[in-house]
């Protein structure tokens, strides 16, 4: 008899014509002390299924079971901790899982209770918090405190629903590490969620894919043949690893069915914006410098002012880019990625040094730099083609009514959203915001295309699709770009080089690697071309380095 059983388990949500099968027949067998990982996309019905498991709703058909006993309602022996941390804001650390424990184990003794939260507190490393209330922690602290609540439980089973795909790469190392070292001191029979391979195949004993809904059904089994303990870094050259990550992300592009741009016969019409009209005598004496010294970075230097005196959080960052070059920018939380973007898009003053693009210093935010931030930038009143115009008819003064509204739809086809023009922003799903936001960015026919981690806020599928489609109307345009991003895959995709910065305060480019990848690119691609594991060992090598400081290596930098 399994542990925990899930039989036949069916959940419809709406009535009548609206109706609609969120998850279909989903069995599953899990034995006592497995770490099951389910992959599931958004949309897909994994928190509904997590959701049932803890007994916060009821399947409208099929059983769950603990034990053999049927689940109906929820009970200390499932500790779950979701996405959001859910802590009672006025509460400190200890009081959060000092309500749990005193829920739970109310015969015992006030001492008992006492020694039980403190050890649970003790475990994640927050004794030195303990008496932090939520908004005094980060949110990786935030999330410790949700895991020692569950954990202080004594579950038989613990629930884990996507608790750390909201938190930056560095948290989330760290925090998986405490999880399995968690899981390995108590057994416990964990399933969790997440949209990450790499977690999943670092954590689990067997990886089960949850395809997208309506209808939602589990996919085939992976079972995670490598030893424990294991190691990130190590990893990356193990051979079953590669081949594990390269069958699991395989299934899931296949499954997702990788989503190209819609086909459409539309042209864009010879039309010039005010961005790139510099008279032919210009045009001719620049050529040259244009072409290899198109962005110049020259000693940027970023200090703001503290109570305690000035913070540099940028120093003397040094760069020189070629025209059409796309250059990727990476490195933990803090290390002044964000900063060094806001200063080339002239939305933050530079403190020292000096930016030039086009021969021409930048000194604040104009047309011909455009920006794609993490959360979409849209009026939620306006539809998607009325966003991307607004910007259109700024930078096409001289042009046709007729010819602006081609170049609008243009792009709107290029992003897939061909057939979504017509929707107000508000009626958009977050992925095909940032589908208009890409949209709107090459619309403008910038010099310098921005992009600030525009793929952080989404779940990995949707992520690769987005690349996929950022990578075919880049092609098209080969505009100079820069990405900021924590993704090591998503870095080794854009680049033809990956910018390395040092961890701040005073954060410098630490290396930089040249991508030797040819374009056009692909994910499967990426992962069948023979370096590319060798170049993703150098970027994990560099921010392993540096995940506790370090001091870069000036040299490799230049």
């Amino acid at each position: 008899m399994a542990f925990l059983e899930l039989d036949g388990v069916c959940k419809d949500y709406g009535t009548g014509p609206e109706r609609t099968e969120v998850l279909k027949d989903i069995s599953l067998s899990i034995e006592e002390g497995e770490f099951v990982a389910i992959v599931g996309f958004s949309g897909s019905g994994k928190t509904t299924l997590i959701s049932i498991i803890a007994g916060l709703i009821e399947p409208d058909r099929g059983a769950v079971r603990l034990k053999g006993e049927a689940i109906g309602e929820p009970g200390p022996d499932r500790g779950v901790v979701f996405q959001s941390y859910s802590l009672m804001p006025w509460l400190t650390v200890h009081g959060n899982v000092a309500l749990a424990v005193d829920a739970v184990f109310k015969t015992d003794t006030k001492a008992d209770r006492e020694a039980r939260t403190g050890h649970y507190i003790d475990m994640v490393g927050l004794t030195h918090a303990a008496d932090r209330r939520p908004a005094e922690l980060s949110g990786g602290m935030r999330q410790r405190v949700a895991v020692a609540r569950a954990l202080a439980m004594s579950p038989e089973v613990l629930l884990l629903d996507e608790p750390l795909s909201a938190l930056d790469a560095l948290t989330r190392a760290k925090l998986q590490d405490e999880i399995e070292q968690i899981w390995s001191q108590d057994k416990k029979t964990v399933v969790m969620i997440t949209n990450d391979v790499d977690e999943a195949i670092l954590l689990a004993d067997r990886i089960i894919p949850l395809n997208p809904g309506p209808n939602a059904t589990l996919g085939p089994e992976f079972k995670v043949d490598i030893p424990r303990p294991r190691e990130r870094h190590a990893m990356n050259a193990d051979r079953r690893f590669k081949t594990l990550r390269g069958a699991v992300t395989q299934y899931l592009m296949d499954v997702g069915g990788e989503k190209a741009a819609d086909a459409d016969d539309r042209t864009l019409p010879n039309v010039t914006p005010i961005t790139q009209s510099p008279p032919p005598a210009y045009q001719e004496a620049a050529a040259s410098p244009l072409t290899s010294r198109f962005v110049e970075f020259g000693k940027v230097t970023k200090v703001y002012p503290t109570p305690k005196g000035p913070l540099t959080v940028v120093e003397d960052f040094d760069l020189i880019m070629k025209k059409g070059e796309f250059i990727s920018l990476i490195g933990h939380s803090g290390c002044g990625k964000s900063t060094v973007l806001s200063m080339v898009a002239g939305l933050n003053p530079i403190t020292d040094g000096g930016i030039v693009l086009d021969n021409k210093e930048v000194s604040g935010a104009g047309p011909d730099r455009a920006v794609v931030f993490q959360a979409p930038s849209l009026f939620p009143w306006l539809t998607a083609r009325e966003n991307v115009a607004l910007g259109v008819d700024r930078v096409y003064p001289t042009a046709q009514p007729g010819e602006r509204r081609d170049i609008v739809e243009y792009y709107l086809a290029r992003v897939g959203l061909a057939d979504a023009m017509n929707k107000l922003a508000s009626e958009l799903s977050n992925g095909m915001k940032q589908r208009v936001g890409i949209a709107r960015a090459f619309a403008l026919s910038p010099k310098l295309l921005l992009l600030d981690e525009p793929f952080g806020m989404l779940d990995s599928l949707t992520r690769w699709e987005l690349q996929e489609v950022l990578m075919e109307v880049w092609t098209r345009t080969q505009v100079t770009a820069i990405c900021v991003t924590h993704d090591v895959d998503e870095a080794i995709l854009l680049a033809d080089r990956v910018v390395m910065m040092t961890n701040g305060p005073r954060a410098c480019i630490g290396n930089i690697m040249e991508v030797d990848i040819p374009r056009p690119r692909s994910r499967k691609a990426l992962l069948d071309h023979p370096d590319y594991y060798a170049y993703r060992d150098e970027l994990l090598t560099f921010l392993e380095e540096y995940e506790d400081g370090g001091k870069p290596d000036r040299a490799k930098a230049a």
